[in-house]
């Protein structure tokens, strides 16, 4: 069994020249997919993986909610106050409880905690991003490479070319997962103010006349890569290995 993006078979539906969406036809199209394609085979994640991502399902929820309240706030009326406020409270012991819940659920078993260990020695990454990488990474090589994970997580660029004529810029794909884009975006502000290996990636992109957003959205996708080699290596971060000037 195989789990293909929807888009891609819609795209070869497309490609095809097919007019009508019928089951059967449907069918018909995804067995000649297969059969042109060969798409890999699915495996089933492990079930720590399985519960660690809901969790961190969970708690992103929990996040955006406990954001769209504190924008509440702002505007509220003086009678929607205690309410309000009561659900912030309640907001935040659950984030905190499910934080505890994510770290003892990965303590509990010595492979998912050494992996979270490698993973927190990269600079700029802590024990929340930690948890949503290893919730879509797991326990398994997924991915045969480390720009095979970058672009699961919609971080590879996409160029836009066509001739000598059409030579677009290069922008982001997001064509990925998004909770990934969520998590290494606050790693890669951090990284790149603070840590001297940041910096030093930061420097060079800037001398290169690199802007803000292009030099962080190239710092999340040096991260994801990173992330990768240390958990393929099963070593952790060293700023010799991890050359700041490649992106």
């Amino acid at each position: 069994v195989s789990v293909i993006n929807p888009a891609l078979g819609k795209a070869f539906a497309q490609s095809e020249g097919l007019r009508n969406k019928t089951d059967t036809v449907d069918a018909r199209m995804l067995a000649e997919f297969c059969r042109q394609k060969r798409p890999a085979a699915w495996e089933a994640p492990h079930p720590l993986e399985r519960a660690l991502r809901a969790l961190v399902v969970r708690h992103q929820a929990l996040t955006d909610m406990h954001t769209q309240e504190l924008n509440r706030t702002e505007t509220a009326r003086e009678v929607q106050r205690p309410s309000i406020d009561a659900h912030l409270l309640w907001l935040e012991a659950e984030l905190k409880r499910l934080e505890k819940q994510i770290k003892d659920l990965t303590d509990d078993d010595p492979d998912m905690k050494h992996r979270r260990k490698l993973l927190e020695s990269i600079p700029g990454i802590g024990e929340k991003t930690s948890a949503v990488l290893l919730a879509y990474i797991g326990l398994k090589d997924r991915f045969a490479h480390a720009r095979q994970f970058a672009a699961f997580a919609g971080l590879t660029p996409r160029r836009y070319e066509s001739g000598s004529s059409v030579r677009g810029a290069s922008r982001m794909s997001k064509a990925g997962h998004v909770s990934l884009r969520r998590a290494l975006y606050m790693p890669a502000m951090v990284a790149t103010s603070k840590t001297e290996w940041g910096r030093a990636f930061r420097d060079r992109l800037a001398a290169n006349g690199k802007k803000g957003k292009v030099i962080l959205g190239a710092m999340m996708r040096k991260l994801a890569q990173v992330a990768y080699g240390v958990l393929k290596s099963g070593v952790p971060f060293d700023a010799s290995r991890h050359n700041p000037v490649a992106a």
